[in-house]
């Protein structure tokens, strides 16, 4: 998962500014045995170079969602869920589409993009301990249990800040309806400006004076 490689290069980090050794430099030749541990971490590592992909995908594709459902209450009633369905059908392809293809790319760019960073931050013998810590029984049953982790925080995080952004999401909202000449939700299409109340009744006229 995310978590766990973000939490292996942080504990390698830490390692680094523990050794009195500085980490060769990158210029430096790098050994077949410290080329042989980074490949054995990229391979340790994928199922986190998977999760990235996917979340990359489901982040507009799930705002996308959103949008679709405030825009669709502008659809009529009787067309609104077949409506939807179809949105819901689309954006479903997409993922399904997308989803494999940034897996696979997230796989082959990982050589290229994480090998040099380890190569050059880290040492022959911080990556024999990473490598340890990664096929560790802990770091497995931590892996196991970081989507429960994740989703548990976010459900949270959710429950907590939704009453603090949603006043300020539905202001931000209004401001953008204002600039845009959008009229706000329930005015109907024209953007009629909403009738005037009626006039006062003038109170009755005194009787004339005899």
């Amino acid at each position: 998962m995310k978590a766990i490689f973000a939490m292996a290069l942080l504990a390698g980090a830490t390692w680094a500014h523990a050794q009195t050794a500085a980490s060769a430099p990158s210029s430096a030749p790098v050994s077949q045995a410290k080329k042989d541990l980074i490949a054995k971490v990229l391979v340790l590592q994928q199922p986190g170079y998977e999760a990235m992909a996917r979340d990359i995908v489901m982040r507009p594709a799930v705002q996308l969602g959103q949008e679709a459902g405030a825009a669709l209450q502008n659809v009529p009633a009787d067309k609104r869920e077949s409506v939807g369905k179809s949105i819901d059908a689309d954006i479903r392809k997409f993922i399904d589409e997308s989803t494999p293809v940034l897996r696979e790319r997230a796989v082959k760019t990982a050589p290229t993009t994480i090998a040099p960073i380890l190569e050059e931050k880290m040492s022959e013998d911080e990556l024999k301990q990473l490598v340890a810590w990664l096929e560790s029984p802990t770091a497995k049953k931590y892996q196991q249990v970081g989507s429960e982790l994740q989703n548990a925080m976010g459900q949270k995080l959710i429950a907590e800040a939704g009453p603090l952004l949603t006043p300020k999401l539905q202001a931000l909202a209004q401001k953008v309806r204002v600039s845009l000449g959008v009229p706000p939700p329930g005015n109907g299409a024209s953007g009629a400006a909403p009738a005037k109340p009626a006039a006062a009744a003038k109170p009755p006229a005194k009787p004339a004076s005899k």
